[in-house]
């Protein structure tokens, strides 16, 4: 009885429900944070070539004698540019990675949620993204002498957590999506980059574009984000808008509920495929 007891108490306990998801989410951003700590050259690297392109739109501007405005929208959208990279590279493609790479059976027997486990991806590449994004900024507006004027600092900042949860929502739901694709995730990665990078006005203010291509692009969340944050942030951004801050704002509430849902629906699909046929088969099958 004594030795029922004794094994009794040295059982260990297992977490589950939300303490095991949030655990979750811990324990896979650890290995991004700490990555980019590890290996500083990529960090260096990440910074310099993003920065490249932004000089090269400014001079365009400059040559043009294009508004001082013009010349921050640019390096706005230059450090944003990191953040929509890294959902397409780090996230989309991340799960057809990790098939490659044997550890996607792993992930699917755990008892861990493959929402969570992208989750903590999606937050260590955040964290790592913000930093790189706060250096192209600062070097920009040093280099171009960029003035800013905070309109609303609280508008400002529900804009920006609202375009990245939407955007990482976006990129969780890619990630089942492009696994289901199979091979031909790199072909889509591929093909997305450089029209996303016109539509969502990384350079540009968007209401340049036509209403309906810019209606349009406004389901990527980066678009809606970029030109609500210009607005907030330029004196005279105001009139260079497609729609008001706070349009956007709730569009971008919408967005959010919408990826994420999708996501949530996707993985489950994906993970039922995965237990049910043993392998993941194409999206067509």
């Amino acid at each position: 009885m004594s030795n029922k007891v004794g094994a009794d108490a040295v059982r260990p306990t297992r977490n589950s429900g939300w303490k095991l998801f949030f655990q979750t989410i811990i324990a896979r951003s650890y290995p991004r944070i700490i990555g980019q700590q590890r290996e500083t050259s990529w960090m260096l690297f990440d910074i310099i070539m993003p920065l490249g392109s932004v000089i090269g739109y400014v001079l365009v501007y400059k040559a043009l004698h294009a508004p001082q405005e013009y010349i921050g929208f640019v390096v706005i959208g230059g450090a944003m540019m990191a953040f929509w990279m890294n959902v397409l590279w780090s996230m989309s493609s991340q799960l057809y990675w990790e098939k490659e790479q044997g550890n996607l059976a792993l992930y699917i027997m755990a008892p861990n949620s493959m929402m969570a486990i992208l989750l903590g991806m999606a937050l260590g590449g955040m964290v790592a993204t913000l930093l790189r994004s706060v250096v192209i900024i600062l070097l920009g507006s040093w280099m171009f002498d960029i003035q800013y004027t905070v309109i609303d600092p609280l508008q400002l900042f529900a804009v920006f957590a609202l375009s990245m949860t939407a955007l990482y929502g976006m990129g969780m739901m890619f990630a089942s999506a492009f696994l289901l694709f199979g091979r031909e995730a790199w072909a889509v990665s591929d093909l997305v980059q450089e029209p996303v990078n016109l539509v969502s006005g990384f350079y540009f203010p968007i209401k340049s574009l036509p209403f309906w291509v810019a209606a349009a692009a406004s389901v990527i969340p980066l678009t809606l984000g970029l030109d609500a944050m210009r607005q907030l942030v330029f004196s005279t951004g105001l009139s260079l808008g497609f729609l008001t801050p706070g349009v956007e704002i709730g569009i971008l509430a919408g967005l959010c509920v919408f990826f994420l849902v999708g996501a949530k629906l996707l993985l489950g699909y994906t993970e039922k495929l995965a237990i049910r046929e043993g392998r993941l088969t194409e999206a067509r099958r």
